[in-house]
């Protein structure tokens, strides 16, 4: 979408902040930072696999809402021209590139990013935050920053149609906003996947250093050629891939997100009595488009997270 990551300092981050509206704006974002901050080291030591699949449970919540907002804008492809900024050191952004940039600036500085489970889109353009880091590490060092934030930018464009109708009614500030919204929930569940990775080692430690380090010989691979005294070895991904995979878990959470759509997606009326007459109930985001987003990206997205995390957990 025109989209590059961002070199230049953001404009507003010279500025002084005078706004009373915007003083009592960030107090309050960095009192709720703060709070999070508090849970997160509370966390920590109850970090197991049944909190895992919790928080992941409760992700499929925000990410079904955050799509039916979206959706009640039409494509407005008008928001992601990257002609809209022309000057400067922003020139060749679209309005949502801006809206998030700016955004995750504010958010930055009242501590967002201070969460281990938030990663930004756009990090080079982030300010420091006003509060101190008040959480444990749970994450292994080594690989803590694998994240697949350029994917899931990519993926949720080339998805967004199945979920919005065509048209332009004007309100693109409005859309970038539901946008973000989408990214942002979307975002924290694939790239969770560190967390998922770290809870499934601990909880498995031998089975998981084994397959970490299994190794995949090239050196008789048609695609490469190596000179005879010299051996070509990989990890083995597919066999991390393989261990962490739960074909039966992948189906109920797929059932879950479908079930949630339908309830979540219907319109409710007085006495149940619905204004579609058809027999065929009509939903807000079509629900098996909803399964599919997924079947075909989150869940793949998520594993691939964590195989390149448990690539570096020895580390």
């Amino acid at each position: 979408m025109g989209r590059e990551r961002a070199e230049a300092l953001s404009p507003y981050q010279s500025k002084p902040m005078v706004s009373r509206p915007l003083f009592y704006t960030f107090s309050f974002l960095s009192f709720s930072c703060l709070c999070s901050c508090k849970q997160l080291q509370e966390m920590a030591s109850q970090f197991n696999l049944e909190s895992v699949r919790e928080f992941l449970t409760r992700e499929e919540d925000s990410i079904v809402f955050s799509l039916i907002e979206r959706a009640k804008y039409p494509s407005n492809l008008p928001a992601y021209d990257p002609s809209y900024s022309t000057g400067g050191a922003l020139r060749n952004y679209s309005l949502l590139d801006l809206f998030a940039r700016e955004t995750e600036a504010v958010q930055a500085r009242a501590g967002r990013y201070r969460n281990p489970e938030e990663i930004p889109f756009f990090p080079k353009v982030l300010v420091l935050p006003l509060v101190p880091a008040v959480h444990s590490q749970v994450l292994h060092p080594a690989s803590a920053s694998v994240n697949a934030s350029n994917a899931i930018w990519k993926m949720y464009f080339n998805r967004l149609p199945q979920f919005t109708a065509k048209g332009d009614d004007g309100r693109y500030a409005l859309t970038a906003a539901a946008d973000l919204v989408c990214l942002q929930a979307l975002s924290r569940r694939i790239n969770y996947g560190r967390f998922v990775a770290e809870a499934k080692f601990r909880d498995a430690p031998k089975d998981y250093t084994s397959a970490i380090r299994a190794e995949v010989d090239l050196s008789d691979s048609p695609f490469f050629s190596f000179p005879s005294y010299f051996l070509m070895f990989l990890q083995d991904r597919d066999a991390l891939m393989r261990l962490l995979t739960s074909a039966a878990q992948e189906e109920t959470v797929k059932s879950r997100v479908k079930k949630k759509a339908k309830v979540f997606g219907q319109d409710v009326t007085v006495n149940n009595i619905s204004k579609n007459e058809s027999s065929r109930p009509k939903y807000k985001v079509d629900p098996d488009v909803v399964v599919h987003l997924y079947g075909d990206w989150v869940i793949p997205l998520t594993k691939l997270v964590e195989v390149e995390y448990l690539l570096h957990r020895l580390d």
